[in-house]
């Protein structure tokens, strides 16, 4: 296995293999540092060699089978890297490039799902130019959805940005924490239930998408599922799996799940977030590169569908290397 990095600059340095170099720490987030190497990728289809230059000079790192594409956010989940790797013809896991775009901009996923009839969350998308314009028509529409609501950045991922507006007078400075991320902004209607989560895996041999168990985040004392609970272990947030559905429940949700992931892409793997209110599931997400730490609820879920984690890895590594 070759650890690759990326810096915040777009080098491609290389890492060392020392696992607890980016173990998540609330006190220091970790990041890929310039060290000096760089990776250098093969310059054109005919090869698959990595090479890096270092202080040393430039030596060969062998030949590439597969990239896991490990990455979140812009430029690593929304078909970026992914097309990337097809101009150089090499196998990666995961969703494919109009997938990985789809899923990363969460009002082109609303109107895709809703188009193949998955039921998802109302919402009104707007951008700063919209509001500049005509900002009376924008806020009687976001209004028209009622209190309590969510504001997100369309295209950024790990519930960054992400504000709950309980009073309207909350509204601007949410907005301008989500314009902080990104150009366009969705304001979603908040649905009373349960936050309900399931593994997706594509289909292999002509079958029908693989899908998990039921997950659920179970919240007790925070706003919402943020970024602080979903990768810093905060408290408030318990991630319970298997999560107690009647079987018509499960199997419902399990279509539902299935269902979304082909009108996306259907390629490699994704978790599909639902929100269940008792009598109906509604998709809010379709992540197309799920979190795999120890506290991630993709890995949870398979787990408690009877894979072990080894296994779960080669599934997603043989899924890419089944489609070349």
């Amino acid at each position: 296995m070759i650890p690759v990095g990326i810096t915040r600059d777009g080098a491609f340095v290389l890492e060392d293999d020392d696992p607890d170099k980016f173990a998540l720490d609330p006190e220091h987030l970790p990041e890929v540092v310039d060290n000096g190497t760089r990776v250098r990728w093969p310059d054109s289809a005919r090869s698959r060699e990595l090479t890096v230059t270092d202080a040393a000079g430039t030596r060969s790192l062998g030949e590439v089978d597969v990239v896991l594409p490990i990455l979140h956010g812009r430029f690593g989940e929304d078909g970026t890297i992914q097309g990337f790797l097809e101009l150089l013809d090499i196998p990666y896991a995961g969703a494919g490039l109009l997938m990985s775009a789809i899923g990363m901009d969460k009002n082109t996923t609303k109107n895709v799902l809703r188009a193949a009839g998955v039921p998802v969350v109302p919402w009104v998308t707007v951008t700063r130019a919209g509001l500049a314009r005509d900002r009376r028509m924008w806020e009687q529409r976001i209004r028209a959805l009622g209190l309590p609501a969510f504001v997100k950045p369309a295209r950024a991922g790990s519930s960054v940005g992400v504000s709950r507006v309980d009073a309207w007078d909350e509204l601007d400075a949410a907005l301008e924490t989500a314009f902080a991320e990104d150009g366009t902004v969705l304001v979603e209607q908040a649905v009373t239930g349960r936050e309900l989560e399931c593994g997706v895996l594509e289909a292999r041999g002509g079958g029908l998408p693989r899908v998990s168990v039921a997950g659920e985040v179970v919240i007790s004392g925070r706003a919402f599922y943020d970024f602080a609970a979903k990768y810093l272990d905060a408290p408030g947030i318990d991630l319970v799996c298997p999560a107690q559905l009647r079987g018509g429940e499960l199997a419902e949700m399990q279509r539902i799940a299935a269902r979304a992931f082909e009108a996306v892409g259907g390629q490699g793997l994704s978790r599909v977030d639902f929100f269940f209110t008792g009598t109906e599931f509604f998709v809010n997400e379709v992540n197309t590169m799920p979190g795999f730490t120890p506290i991630s609820m993709f890995p949870k879920c398979w787990i408690a569908s009877g894979m072990t984690y080894s296994e779960l890895i080669s599934e997603v590594i043989d899924t890419a290397l089944d489609r070349e």
